[in-house]
């Protein structure tokens, strides 16, 4: 530690830090976060306050709009820098945390290209996130591997695998554990910097290139903090200008107005737009919240088929398609059923449903959570995409407008959504408390967003009071009793020594706050990181 303090009268650890990472953290990429906290960072807690302003607005009750004063980048004729041959192609793309194992079984899962996960998938233990970019460094370098002593099995990577993007945390998140001149990290700038200093010139020989999925962008100004950022890193670390590659993750409400303009910012870097409909599902709530007569229904009846969702998804293809980038489908979060034939078929039956939808709407690729769905998504993007894209379908018959990107999805609110949400909210952030970010749930695997769409339901339901299909209204005393019968079928489920346990105790206490709390909580990551 002594080292690397006095490199710098800037840089320090936070005091809980036990393990230094020297490989990792060594005096050189100390020195380039040092430099991108210094230069960037006021920005990114500027562009964080601006996203309050705008919540005040829409508290209000002004709606997300297609900014008047950027129509001329909207209408005008441009496209974006030409994409890389290794990011051509990606019918299936795979996702999931930064350990170690799962690293390895990701690039060789036969899909065509894997993120890694620093943001939603993955709990910011200072072990997870350090330990996860010397496990990307060694899957860069070949070097990786790793020894299961239960099942005595070695993992390796194969000699062809999956091309590499990763994703850091979004601009909301610190790194605690790092500060500079007394003030946490950026945990963006974190993750980014890390990653590209480590590892951009041995990606360079291996023929690709240090490429990334930014999430959770508000406004297209975020998209210019992000390419002021990515263009000083190409300077500082002598690469080529362009050579760093970006997806964005098109996963809040706001970015759903402002496509060409985020493409723009980024058009020397951009190489294609996500659906991240999940966490697109918990803005779309938490953005509209206060508004009079805004409820949506159970979180099972929001689909990729209701109204609004399936505008915003053709809007990613139209947008894309015209700037020459990628238009990349949703996640399918079912993993495979074992010992129940009917239930893993009816499953399949619906990865399958979903990917048919997405391939002849027009998107490049689409996403899945588990290595058993890559055989599945392959064959229907192979069956119906012969190309290794298709941004020649244009869908110039579609006009999205501002009301079909808002329109309230219909159904109703159950008694059994609300169970749902509670059950699967605290179980979550149990094993996120216990440093596990992605969790297998009822054969769904969740992540921080899915969390996200079952507290913000039950606050939005609860503050105003709702009435559920069975006519009663849900005040505090009815959600008092089913939070109470749920935490007893919880204790059933796990046991009681477990419910016992810090972790989960933890966590029941952090979800009835979010739920019950008269002012909202942004994201329940920022709450829960103080307990980490």
């Amino acid at each position: 530690m002594e080292t690397q303090t006095n490199l710098s009268q800037k840089i320090s650890f936070a005091k809980e830090v036990k393990n230094y990472y020297p490989d990792i953290l060594t005096d050189g990429a100390l020195t380039f976060l040092e430099v991108l906290q210094e230069r960037f960072n006021n920005r990114r807690l500027e562009l964080l306050k601006n996203r309050e302003h705008q919540q005040q607005l829409f508290d209000l009750g002004t709606h997300p709009s297609f900014p008047e004063n950027t129509k001329e980048i909207r209408n005008s004729e441009w496209s974006a820098a030409p994409i890389p041959d290794d990011l051509q192609d990606r019918r299936v793309e795979i996702t999931g945390p930064v350990d170690r194992k799962m690293v390895i079984n990701a690039l060789n899962s036969g899909a065509k290209t894997f993120m890694a996960d620093f943001e939603d998938s993955n709990a910011p233990l200072w072990e997870n996130c350090v330990q996860g970019q010397k496990n990307l460094k060694d899957a860069v370098h070949k070097t990786i591997s790793f020894y299961n002593s239960k099942k005595d099995k070695t993992y390796e990577l194969k000699e062809k695998t999956a091309t590499l993007l990763v994703r850091p945390r979004g601009l909301h998140l610190n790194e605690k554990h790092l500060l500079s001149n007394g003030q946490e990290m950026s945990a963006s700038l974190f993750d980014f910097a890390l990653y590209v200093f480590h590892n951009n010139q041995q990606l360079i020989e291996n023929g690709t290139g240090a490429y990334y999925y930014l999430p959770k962008l508000e406004h297209f100004t975020e998209a210019i903090w992000w390419n002021d950022v990515i263009d000083f890193s190409e300077d500082y670390l002598g690469i080529e200008h362009g050579s760093i590659k970006v997806t964005v993750l098109v996963e809040t409400i706001t970015a759903s107005f402002q496509l060409d303009e985020i493409i723009y910012a980024l058009k020397d870097h951009i190489v294609g737009l996500n659906c991240g409909r999940w966490d697109y599902i918990f803005s779309y709530i938490k953005k509209l919240r206060n508004h009079t007569g805004f409820v949506v229904p159970d979180r099972a009846q929001v689909t990729m088929t209701s109204p609004f969702m399936d505008a915003y998804s053709k809007l990613v293809i139209q947008r894309c398609h015209k700037r020459n980038i990628l238009a990349i489908g949703g996640m399918a979060a079912q993993i495979p059923i074992k010992n129940d034939e009917e239930r893993n078929a009816a499953a399949f039956a619906k990865v399958k449903a979903d990917k048919e939808r997405e391939v002849k709407n027009g998107h490049d690729g689409t996403w899945v959570a588990h290595p058993d769905l890559v055989p599945l998504a392959m064959q229907i993007f192979d069956q119906h995409m012969p190309n290794a894209n298709q941004m020649d379908v244009k869908r110039n018959d579609i006009e999205v407008t501002e009301e079909d990107l808002l329109a309230i999805p219909k159904g109703t609110i159950t008694q059994k959504g609300i169970q749902e949400n509670m059950n699967v909210g605290i179980h979550y952030i149990a094993n996120w408390l216990k440093g596990n970010g992605a969790v297998a749930l009822y054969h769904l695997m969740e992540d921080a967003a899915t969390a996200e769409i079952s507290r913000t339901q039950l606050w939005q339901w609860l503050h105003n009071e709702v009435t559920l299909n069975d006519g009663r209204t849900l005040d505090h005393q009815l959600f008092e009793g089913l939070f109470e019968n749920e935490l007893s079928i919880i204790e059933k489920q796990v046991g009681a020594q477990l419910f016992q346990t810090e972790h989960y105790q933890n966590a029941i206490s952090i979800f009835k706050s979010l739920v019950t709390t008269k002012e909202f909580e942004e994201f329940l990551t920022l709450k829960a990181y103080n307990y980490l």
